[in-house]
């Protein structure tokens, strides 16, 4: 019999995968987005420095999304279990956090950063990255990433594993977190909302995160996690922004507010200035508040100021916080649906 060439099996295994993504149904996703190789992650905690977290793993996108306080702070490629030894999709707390493990299963194979989900034997750890589903049943991930995720996250820690039996919001998610950080139950969608709500009431104490998505024209406001307003916004002719994060700082400048002219400005930090980018998308934002170009309602404004603290993060992004619809293609051999973009340079895979 002809020996098949080496890299045939391994674009079987793609075409397989491919076919098995397709068999999910339509699935959801972003804008368009960049590709990340295997082993390759985005990591911005800095948007959300403190709040619950929440981690989705997409298993047709082998992909991992951490959010924290409402938001998304990285998403990173992963390896999950293979043919014969699927990882199982459903919701888990972490049960077990171990920087040095090894496998009492398999060789005693090294598992570090492992945070375990079942007793049977599913865990996140650092791992190879073939660019497909390649592990025992596990969910390998970037060393790096796997240290900066052990490091966020505690046990008792939602983790979700989705795949087709999901809302696709869940398997394709967006910038808004797709599922409640206590439960792992899949949230409804902010986009095309007209409806204002503002229950502070939900969550009286904790970090607060505004998300301010234009292309959605929605204001997600969380405390602690949990979702306590929301609010549609005009946003008319806006250049591209990108994604900005900004922290308040304490004290008040003397000029008035752009939003509410009868109170004092807040002071904020402009994270991730270090670019001139940055800081003229920073520039077109405060100009589309002073045009009408960008309003956001006023009474809503005014129940939100009130609550603002020093600490308290805003981001604005361009990005969809909840996808649209659309069927994913897989590209190429790493077999696995884009992320979406991050507000940092992608990391590169350790050598």
């Amino acid at each position: 019999m002809r020996q098949l060439p080496p890299v045939f099996p391994r674009l079987l295994r793609v075409l397989v995968f491919a076919l098995a993504v397709m068999a999910c149904g339509a699935l959801t996703a972003a804008t368009a987005l960049p590709d990340l190789k295997p082993g390759q992650f985005t990591w911005a905690p800095e948007i959300a420095p403190s709040g619950p977290v929440t981690v989705v793993v997409s298993l047709p996108e082998q992909r991992a999304y951490v959010y924290r306080n409402g938001v998304r702070i990285g998403v990173s490629t992963v390896s999950s279990g293979r043919p014969g030894f699927d990882t199982p999709s459903g919701v888990y707390t972490i049960l077990q956090k171990r920087r040095e493990h090894y496998s009492n299963i398999y060789d005693n194979a090294p598992m570090p950063f492992m945070q375990r989900l079942t007793w049977g034997g599913v865990a996140l750890h650092a791992g190879a990255l073939p660019g497909y589903p390649a592990s025992h049943g596990c969910v390998r991930l970037p060393r790096a990433f796997a240290e900066k995720l052990f490091d966020v996250t505690s046990a008792g820690t939602v983790v979700v594993v989705a795949s087709g039996a999901f809302p696709p919001t869940v398997v394709t998610p967006g910038f808004f977190t797709p599922v409640d950080p206590a439960t792992g139950i899949a949230r409804g969608s902010v986009a095309g909302s007209e409806a204002v709500e503002w229950f502070p009431e939900r969550s009286p104490q904790g970090p607060l995160t505004v998300l301010l998505g234009t292309t959605d024209r929605a204001l997600v406001v969380f405390r602690n996690g949990i979702e306590i307003g929301r609010a549609p916004v005009t946003a008319e002719g806006l250049p591209p922004l990108g994604t900005l994060a900004f922290v308040l700082l304490a004290g008040t400048k003397p000029e008035p507010s752009i939003v509410l002219p009868d109170q004092p400005a807040l002071r904020w930090l402009l994270l991730q200035a270090g670019t001139s980018t940055a800081a003229a998308s920073a520039d077109a934002l405060r100009e589309a508040l002073r045009s009408g170009r960008l309003v956001i309602p006023t009474a809503f404004a005014r129940q939100l100021y009130e609550l603002m603290q020093p600490g308290t993060t805003v981001v604005v992004t361009d990005e969809v916080l909840v996808p649209s619809d659309r069927i994913d293609v897989l590209d190429s051999e790493e077999g696995a649906a884009l992320p979406a973009p991050m507000p940092m340079p992608i990391a590169e895979p350790a050598q």
